[in-house]
């Protein structure tokens, strides 16, 4: 009886709880849709750059439990922007420049939002204590920038380093049995390699000298600069120098310390007050604007990630596509009231499989409604694969695309086996039976398979992006091969239609469509339950433990440890550097 009574009291209280977490959610997600109304002198957007920027992040009701503001996304700091625009009581926009992650594409959004912002007549003003190269990349198509007086400006041009794991495979005792189709497919090689091929090099060459001269070249027009200025200040090593030679340089306006510049922002919006008073981006959007409701609805899908299998998705990762995107388009398929679709992709790939079967839904819906894709930083691989059924495909120029090709890796431990004194027998019922076991090497014949396996997986490829892209598999599998595109490059080469942002991709969604009036709205992939919101909680606890315990910079070798065991088997996948500017 009293272990009833404890199990009882036990059910009870976790009922309890249950109950009154699921009520704070409620409770939680109805204040975050609340309307905010700015103060008189709150007349300044405030962007705060710091953390990963994504594309999208999905409103969590627990956010404003664990942290003062909730995480940027691309999304919401475009809405801002937008709505600070045409909100007559915003004087001007405040970049407040700190570390921060995200693509160079998804700046481009940004800057162009921001020359935009500039064009209504309002002010931009941009502040770092260091500006990283994204950073300044972003702060140059500001009005002023300045930088604290014991401050850096890192402009030191790109680079992409390759990590080589065959000699430690070798000593561990471990052989990969790799397999791929592309000259270019480089995501094989620090299995097989100990350096870089001459067309991995050649692709990396290409793609990166791509991005640098466009950045490069954004960066002098706004800055009313030469080219040849901003590369030699980069050659010289000047990013290391006193912070006066950034100004000597025209490449930063003022050294100031960040008191100094908030006087400054407190005088150009006309504030009194003894602390400078700004809106972040989280309140701006909260702000109410004058939109109208319409029957005929746009919806923007965000595909953003790897490519996984939800069997075998792991849990740390926060972001990935699975299997339910190819769900959600369904369910706008059957959506009347959408009349047109935008995916927005920013994928490096990832498993085979998985993205024919999203190749499938697009195309279905694309038969019965247009879907036009906007790329971001990257949508190469198994990201192209998705897009490639698309009506109409728009990019950045220096988005990363194309890299059309498969491979297969799959691990042989005999060696590993031996050094530890370990033995395995196999019994099976059938010739190949163990194909891919991993305690024996392969046969030729069932290597022979497996590389015929891999050479319809990407003549399949081919026939899809030939089918979508409205070419010859021949001409298809010229540009292909597994390289890499910067968009610019990707556009020339038929790969892409335009280049642009996702509000192009819109306008070309409502033209596709044939309407004049519509409402713009954003289908998440998960439906915020209890279980998705406490499974994102969970992983973002996970990284956040990992973290503080072996720090920022190491935790990125144990992230890279789980995309090497996420490699295993058929994929269609980038390599992993894929590093933001």
């Amino acid at each position: 009886m009293l272990f009833a009574s404890f199990i009882g009291t036990f059910i009870g209280i976790f009922c309890i709880v249950i109950a009154l977490t699921v009520i704070l959610i409620v409770c939680l997600h109805s204040a975050s849709k609340t309307t905010y109304i700015p103060e008189q002198d709150e007349n300044i957007l405030k962007i705060s750059m710091n953390g990963t920027i994504d594309d999208y992040s999905e409103e969590n009701p627990f956010t404003v439990l664990l942290w003062d503001e909730p995480e940027l996304s691309l999304r919401n700091i475009l809405v801002a922007i937008n709505r600070a625009k045409t909100n007559s009581h915003i004087k001007g926009i405040y970049l407040d420049i700190g570390m921060f992650s995200t693509g160079t594409a998804s700046l481009d959004a940004i800057r162009r939002a921001l020359k935009d912002f500039r064009e209504s007549g309002k002010f931009v003003v941009a502040y770092a204590d260091s500006y990283s190269q994204g950073g300044y990349y972003l702060a140059s198509v500001a009005d002023r920038v300045y930088l604290n007086p014991t401050g850096v400006l890192i402009l030191r041009g790109l680079s992409s380093e390759t990590m080589f794991y065959k000699g430690l495979l070798q000593k561990a005792g471990i052989e990969m049995e790799v397999f791929k189709v592309g000259t270019y497919k480089g995501a094989v090689e620090p299995f097989t390699s100990n350096h870089l091929s001459d067309a991995n090099r050649e692709q990396i060459t290409s793609y990166m000298g791509g991005i640098w001269k466009n950045v490069v070249n954004e960066i002098a027009a706004d800055r009313n600069l030469a080219a040849s200025d901003i590369n030699r200040f980069a050659d010289e090593g000047l990013f290391f120098a006193d912070p006066s030679a950034a100004v000597e340089y025209g490449l930063i306006d003022s050294l100031e310390y960040r008191f100094g510049v908030e006087t400054r922002l407190k005088e150009l919006s006309g504030q009194t007050s003894s602390k400078l008073k700004s809106l972040s981006v989280s309140e701006m959007i909260k702000v109410k604007a004058p939109e109208r409701e319409y029957r005929n609805k746009i919806a923007i899908v965000y595909a953003e990630g790897e490519i996984l299998n939800s069997i075998s998705a792991p849990l740390i990762v926060q972001k990935n596509i699975t299997g339910n995107l190819a769900d959600k388009l369904r369910e706008l398929e059957n959506d009347e009231l959408v009349r047109a679709v935008v995916l927005r992709v920013n994928s490096p790939g990832g498993d085979a499989f998985v993205s024919e079967q999203i190749w499938q839904q697009v195309a279905k819906l694309n038969r019965k409604k247009p879907v036009v894709v906007s790329m971001g930083s990257v949508a190469a691989s198994g990201g192209y694969y998705i897009s490639c059924a698309a009506r109409k495909i728009v990019a950045e120029s220096t988005t990363l695309t194309g890299s059309i090709g498969i491979f297969g890796i799959f691990p042989n431990i005999s060696g590993l086996l031996g050094k530890l004194d370990l033995t395995a027998d196999i019994v099976k019922t059938n010739k190949y039976a163990d194909i891919g076991e991993m305690s024996r090497p392969m046969t030729q014949e069932e290597r022979a398979l497996i590389q015929a396996y891999i050479e319809r997986g990407y003549d399949l490829f081919l026939s899809r992006c030939a089918e979508g892209r409205h070419m010859s598999k021949d001409s298809i599998d010229a540009l292909a091969q597994g390289r890499v595109w910067t968009g610019e490059q990707a556009l020339e080469l038929g790969l892409v239609d335009e280049l642009g942002g996702t509000d192009r991709a819109v306008e070309l969604a409502v033209e596709l469509a044939n309407i004049y009036n519509y409402t713009l709205i954003e289908a998440p992939l998960s439906d915020n339950s209890l279980k998705d919101i406490l499974q994102k909680q969970l992983g973002e606890a996970k990284i956040s433990m990992a973290k503080d315990v072996i720090g920022s910079e190491e935790y990125e070798f144990l992230d890279l440890l789980r995309q090497i065991k996420t490699t295993y088997g058929i994929k269609a996948r980038i390599p992993y550097d894929m590093k933001p500017l």
